[in-house]
């Protein structure tokens, strides 16, 4: 009976070993350790197939991709240019030529900076009977200048003025087909016997200023002029066929060119004036009371009170001609400021006065002619 009882034990435990010994064969047929899963995975050389997968191999080993590439488009403009490259860019929509000059146009703005950074194409430099294009702040300051009332009023005075005169029709625009010539000559004692008649007579419009005098100077001065710059304390009667351009330096004087054209009635501004002028009607052109405001911040920098007749007349050219020259400015060889057909050579006062800045003024106009926009003769 023992006997028996030892053998089931015996028997019951061989039956466990193998079952035990067949459970863990099973297991190792079927699941690897994990330290020999990943094994095969940092070791072996890649294929088609493990580099799908294997996101972590470098990418200088990744074989090339089969996808076409994408368009290509413009690449963005570069914004980090150098200073001269974007002039460079700047100076290339200027190249085309504004007018038929062979050398140059004054309105040409490449090449310049200087030039460019003051001269604005837009200004209007002609007062019209409509469609004036001004501006509050250039009004005001102009208005101000001599306490000249306000703008409503200054409509009311345009309106009966351009009653008396024609409305402007000269078109100031550059052409490709014309190239135009200006002269304008001042008054300085340095035109004396300097011989440029002859040369200023010879340029399509020759602009002349105030009380100048041509007679017993023409081979000095010339004796044509198409343009007369004035107003009402430096008025002069003005020849057949040509154009008075009146400088207003307040709003009277846009009523003193009204009366002084029909009834005569004003004979006073600030001081005695000529109480009658003789003026072809139709030839006359009034400048734009914002261009003494435009001329004042670009160009003369508001140095003096506002700009001279002078500098306002050579503005003007710049803006009305194709190519300008300039005679007849500045101090004569001696430094005297006078007239050229004054025997003072101590006159010239408006130097001395403060309102305008002959000194900044002569530093404008000789920058000019070294940035090639005028032919300065002295």
């Amino acid at each position: 009976m023992l006997v028996r009882r030892k053998l089931c034990v015996a028997v019951l435990t061989a039956a466990i070993l193998f079952l035990m010994l067949a459970s863990q064969s099973i297991h190792r047929r079927n699941f690897l350790p994990l330290s020999l899963v990943a094994r095969p995975i940092s070791r072996a050389t890649p294929t088609g197939r493990e580099t799908v997968v294997e996101h972590t191999a470098p990418p200088a080993v990744l074989p090339p991709q089969p996808t076409p590439d994408p368009p290509r488009t413009p690449p963005p403009p570069i914004t980090t240019q150098p200073e001269s490259e974007e002039e460079f860019l700047d100076d290339s929509q200027y190249k085309e030529r504004s007018c038929g000059c062979t050398e140059s146009c004054v309105s040409d703005l490449g090449g310049s900076d200087w030039f460019r950074q003051r001269y604005d194409p837009k200004q209007q430099p002609i007062l019209q009977r409509t469609d004036n294009k001004f501006d509050s702040a250039s009004l005001s300051w102009w208005l101000n200048l001599q306490r000249s009332g306000n703008d409503q009023r200054l409509q009311d005075v345009m309106l009966k003025m351009f009653d008396v005169i024609s409305p402007p029709t000269v078109n100031f625009n550059p052409l490709p087909s014309q190239c135009r010539s200006c002269a304008v000559v001042g008054n300085s004692g340095n035109l004396r016997k300097s011989g440029n008649g002859n040369l200023i007579d010879s340029h399509d419009s020759i602009i002349r200023m105030n009380k100048a005098v041509t007679q017993g100077f023409e081979k000095d001065v010339g004796n044509r002029t198409t343009h007369h710059f004035l107003y009402p304390e430096s008025a002069v009667d003005v020849k057949h066929g040509v154009s008075l351009v009146l400088l207003p330096f307040k709003m009277r004087d846009l009523e003193w060119l009204t009366s002084a054209l029909s009834t005569g009635e004003i004979k006073m501004t600030y001081m005695r004036v000529k109480d009658r002028v003789e003026a072809d009607k139709d030839k006359v052109l009034v400048v734009n009371p914002v261009f003494f405001k435009y001329v004042n911040d670009h160009w003369t920098e508001h140095h003096g009170r506002y700009p001279s007749t002078g500098m306002l007349a050579i503005i003007f050219a710049l803006h009305t001609c194709d190519q300008v020259s300039v005679f007849g400015y500045g101090a004569d060889q001696h430094g005297n400021w006078h007239h050229y057909w004054e025997e003072n050579r101590y006159a010239g006062a408006f130097r001395k006065t403060g309102v305008h800045s002959a000194d900044f003024e002569t530093q404008i106009i000789n920058k000019l002619a070294k940035e090639g926009k005028i032919k300065l003769h002295l």
